[in-house]
C-alpha cells in the first residue's frame, strides 16, 4: 500500500509582498494628488552681482543679491544681502524684503496721482494710466510695479540706470502716493487757492490801472 501524503497549503509571500506595496502606494497616493501651496508672496531675483573682499591671502568673492517682494494687492518690498554662493544671497535678499514690505495706495489697478523720487543719482517718475494700457515701464520700475499689484501706469527713469537706486527710488516714490480721496481733496482745494490767487491778481491789476489814469 502507498501512504498517502497530505500537503497543507502553504501562504503565498509573494501576494502578502504585492498587497504590503498596493497599501503603500494607496498611502503615498494622497500626499501627490494635493496640489502645491500657492505663495503667498510674489518673489523676483532683480539683479546678482558679484564682490571681492581683499584680505591678507588674497581676494574673497561672495554675491550680493537684489530681490523684489509683494503680495500682487498693495504691500511691497526690497531686500539686498550677500552670501558665499548666489543661493545663500537670494534667501537672504527675500527674507531682508519680507522683512521690510510696505503698505502703498493703489486706486482700480493704477496709481491715484503721479509721483517722483530720487536715490543716489536715480531718478524716477511714475504716473497713473487708463486701464488697458498696461505697465509702460522697464526693467527694474516694472518689477516693482507689477509685484505690487499695479497693473496700468507709466514709467520715466530721469537719471542713473544703477538697478538698486533705481528699485529704491521707485519704492519711495509708491510711499509717496497719497490715498485717492486725500489725493482729490487736496487736489481741489489747490484749485481752489489757485483760483483766489488768480482773482486778487487781476483785481491788484485793475486797481493799478484806475489809479494810473
Amino acid at each position: 500500500m502507498t501512504d498517502t501524503q497530505t500537503v497543507t497549503p502553504q501562504a503565498n509571500s509573494t501576494n502578502g509582498k504585492s498587497v504590503d506595496r498596493t497599501q503603500q502606494r494607496n498611502n503615498r497616493r494622497p500626499a501627490r494628488d494635493q496640489a502645491p501651496e500657492e505663495k503667498q508672496f510674489d518673489e523676483r531675483v532683480v539683479h546678482i552681482d558679484r564682490v571681492a573682499r581683499v584680505v591678507k591671502g588674497g581676494r574673497r568673492f561672495r554675491f550680493r543679491a537684489l530681490a523684489v517682494v509683494g503680495d500682487r494687492k498693495n504691500k511691497v518690498g526690497i531686500g539686498s544681502a550677500k552670501g558665499a554662493d548666489v543661493t545663500s544671497a537670494v534667501a537672504k535678499a527675500v527674507e531682508v524684503a519680507k522683512k521690510n514690505m510696505t503698505t502703498v495706495h493703489l486706486y482700480k489697478g493704477t496709481l491715484p496721482h503721479e509721483a517722483t523720487a530720487k536715490v543716489g543719482g536715480a531718478n524716477i517718475l511714475i504716473k497713473p494710466a487708463a486701464p488697458g494700457t498696461g505697465l509702460i515701464a522697464g526693467g527694474v520700475v516694472r518689477t516693482v510695479l507689477e509685484v505690487a499689484g499695479v497693473h496700468n501706469a507709466l514709467s520715466k527713469s530721469l537719471g542713473s540706470t544703477n538697478k538698486t537706486n533705481t528699485a529704491y527710488a521707485t519704492l519711495e516714490a509708491m510711499k509717496s502716493i497719497q490715498p485717492a480721496k486725500r489725493w482729490i481733496t487736496n487736489s481741489a482745494v489747490a484749485k481752489s487757492e489757485a483760483k483766489k490767487k488768480i482773482k486778487q491778481d487781476t483785481l491788484k491789476k485793475s486797481t493799478k490801472k484806475a489809479e494810473t489814469k
